[in-house]
């Protein structure tokens, strides 16, 4: 066994937009929930590479140099292998197929190839079943093995002949140039699978249809300016954390990744965050694909419909709509890198965040400029909601960043209460939906005048965290992007000096990463320290390109600092949710909100570098 977890930037994902499973660069697949992003764990190798389970084909010899990449314009990996005896590649993806209906069974396929000499391998398939809480019995079947345990089963098809242990089954075997084995994990237990056994003929069918499949999809992408491998990935990524089944978007496939090495601010972003899907929305629409923006908006009607009178929607969602499960300690898991507690399900599911409806109407209102035309029902459920902001955008919440040392009046909170009845008044004059219209103007103009006299210090001449409180916040780095304020108005450019000084100097910006706010002013109820947070430098970027018409210093510092954030990705173009100081991956992985905030700054920054030329 490795003495600890591969880390989280040495990763690939694969799924089939119903789960994720992240891939190491040494061949290990340590972290798949089975058969849903929010079901339990089976290989969680990554939070234990001891009790957490794991499905490994590695090189057997040591001083490998390894290496991935993703089969172009796709979500299917390639794990390179090198040696001087020899090169082989593991290709890992879940098929997927371009009907309308499925015709395969639901499955991981590994295909273990050597182009070049000869190498040996190792296979151990070690599943942990409900995190690695239920034991199981492993059995050798015809075509394969099976594990079975209370309340779920695996089986594993191969050819080859497997040695079953206490943890699950393992094999060696060697392949020398043109030879390959073919894998698959797929759900149940059969007495059999040797019908079920891929052949090379038939892995390669599944190969091409699922290239296909991705191929296609990507091929709606309307975004042709600068980086657009970098915005195609991130798009790829995007789309491997939405629930097919029912629109649902999740914020990240992983739990517990540590926002600080060794730390405790470990969390489940298995979930669906209102925030989080609502700016994926406008990520999708931006490059073309409206499909994904519908799917979700169908979701959010449905949550809506349910509401009963008067009542609050949730800020998050299990993918199934319903409620997310209470946060629980996995005491017996010893932590990515030691970082306990692990934690499962999420306690902020009870807080009140007053922002969610402004990201959810703005994500509405353009879905409806570049989408499609909403439902007269869709819209009497969203005028109810923004009736409910009228009435309680006063009271205090846990904001944007969901701290846990007690509700205040934070900017932020209030500036999306604004987005939120501004939308609905262009929504409702855009398509003449009847609206309380003369309330919803008083308390828009009420709730701007209020954040320009409260959020406003004039010691630290910046839009401050939160009221009578002076310290920072890189959310307000919003307000220019969702129209609030000119991003050229003094008050704005001034917010942007505040913030973009380094800590040291009491900003929030250390060599173009940003911190979401000093942690030891905000007094944010959880102990430790975290990482940059990589939302936050790309909306850094945004605030610099829309701020480059006053000056066009801005216009080159924030180029820089796009393609330094660029040099932050992991070598698959993938980000976690933070950036360490030594610039290692931090928090989940990977984290919606990083992909959609580049996808946004870049599209906003190729349309204002085009404007120059």
């Amino acid at each position: 066994m490795r003495a600890g977890p591969v880390p989280i930037e040495n990763h690939g994902i694969i799924g089939d937009l119903r789960t994720v499973a992240l891939v190491g660069a040494d061949g290990t697949i340590d972290w798949l929930c089975f058969p849903h992003f929010d079901s339990p764990s089976v290989f969680a190798a990554l939070l234990d590479p001891e009790r957490g389970g794991h499905f490994r084909l590695s090189p057997e010899l040591e001083g490998v140099v390894r290496k991935q990449f993703y089969w172009p314009d796709t979500n299917v990996l390639v794990t390179r292998f090198y040696t001087a005896d020899g090169v082989g590649e593991i290709i890992d993806f879940m098929p997927m197929s371009t009907g309308a209906h499925r015709k395969h069974p639901r499955e991981i396929l590994r295909r273990v190839r050597v182009v070049r000499g000869a190498m040996a391998f190792q296979l151990e398939c070690f599943p942990a079943f409900n995190y690695g809480r239920d034991p199981h019995t492993s059995k050798l079947i015809p075509g394969g093995a099976s594990f079975l345990s209370e309340r779920q089963s695996l089986t594993l098809s191969t050819k080859l002949k497997l040695e079953v242990g206490p943890r699950g089954v393992s094999a060696r075997f060697k392949l020398h140039a043109g030879q390959s084995q073919v894998f698959t994990l797929r759900e149940g237990a059969p007495e059999s699978c040797a019908d079920t056994v891929h052949s090379h003929e038939s892995a390669e069918v599944l190969f091409r249809e699922t290239v296909d499949y991705w191929r296609r999809w990507l091929s709606k992408c309307t975004y042709k300016g600068r980086w657009r491998e970098m915005v195609q990935r991130s798009a790829l990524a995007l789309k491997l954390l939405t629930f097919e089944p029912t629109g649902a978007i999740v914020a990240a496939p992983t739990c517990s990744l540590p926002e600080s090495p060794g730390g405790v601010r470990n969390w489940d972003y298995r979930y669906t965050w209102l925030r989080d899907a609502a700016f994926t929305v406008y990520a999708f629409l931006r490059v073309g694909f409206k499909e994904e923006a519908g799917a979700f908006m169908r979701w959010l009607e449905a949550r809506c419909a349910e509401l009963p009178d008067d009542a609050p929607l949730s800020l998050m969602y299990s993918i199934d709509g319903s409620r997310v499960p209470p946060e629980e300690e996995l005491s017996h898991l010893s932590g990515y890198g030691g970082a306990r507690p692990v934690r499962i399900g999420n306690a902020a599911a009870d807080q009140l965040q007053l922002d969610i409806y402004g990201e959810l109407m703005d994500s509405v209102y353009l879905y409806n400029k570049h989408g499609a035309p909403i439902s007269y029902d869709f819209w009497r459920h969203l005028r109810r909601l923004v009736d409910w902001v009228c009435d309680h955008w006063q009271e205090r919440d846990e904001g944007i960043w969901e701290v846990r040392g007690g509700r205040r009046h934070f900017v932020y909170s209030k500036l999306m209460c604004w987005v939120a009845v501004d939308r609905a008044l262009r929504l409702a004059d855009k398509r003449s939906f009847p609206a309380d219209r003369t309330r919803w103007l008083a308390v828009r103009d009420a709730i701007f005048e209020e954040i320009m006299q409260k959020g406003w210090s004039a010691e630290r001449q910046a839009f401050i965290q939160a009221y009578n409180r002076e310290a920072l916040d890189a959310a307000n780095l919003l307000m220019p992007l969702v129209f609030f304020l000119s991003p050229v108005d003094p008050r704005m450019l001034s917010t942007l000096e505040a913030l973009n000084r380094p800590p040291e100097k009491g900003g929030l910006v250390s060599d173009g990463l940003v911190f979401r706010y000093d942690a030891d002013a905000t007094l944010d109820g959880i102990p430790g320290s975290e990482g940059t947070f990589n939302l936050c430098s790309f909306w850094l970027v945004e605030a610099m390109t829309r701020a480059s018409v006053a000056s066009s210093q801005y216009l080159e510092e924030s180029r820089l600092t796009f393609e330094r954030m660029l040099g932050y990705a992991n070598h698959l173009g993938l980000y976690a949710e933070q950036t360490g100081m030594s610039g290692e991956a931090l928090g989940n992985f990977p984290q919606a909100l990083t992909h959609l905030s580049l996808i946004s700054a870049a599209y906003n920054l190729d349309r204002t570098l085009g404007r120059r030329e």
